[in-house]
């Protein structure tokens, strides 16, 4: 279908794609003090903008809104089109409490009252 639409035509719907992106985008990636929308999301990676954002690459925390939803080791997969694609070396989703460093005993019911 492109090969008979007119360059500027095809340069306009590719701009429009990406503002629909941008404009729905909910998720964000951080590393260091630099925060970059995620386009797209998917359980083994996710994409962003090829043009505005830089290579990431290594340790990055991943934010739905303002909620801190994992920290993830990633690698760079491919450029497809104007999107650049990374694939997770390792997802750990993020707790909002610290970690316990011993078992959480469940209390005993001895019996029932009737």
């Amino acid at each position: 279908m492109n090969d008979f639409l007119p360059k500027d035509v095809v340069d306009g719907l590719r701009h429009a794609k990406m503002r629909d992106l941008k404009r729905r985008a909910t998720r964000s990636v951080q590393i260091g003090d630099d925060v970059y929308a995620i386009l797209e999301f998917t359980p083994s990676g996710f994409a962003v903008d090829a043009e505005t954002t830089p290579h990431l690459r290594g340790l990055v925390d991943v934010y739905e809104g303002s909620r801190h939803q994992c920290q993830a080791l990633i690698i760079a997969s491919e450029q497809d089109g104007d999107l650049m694609r990374y694939e997770f070396k390792r997802n750990t989703a993020a707790s909002d409490r610290a970690a316990l460093d011993f078992e959480e005993v469940a209390p005993q019911v001895s019996g029932y009252l009737t």
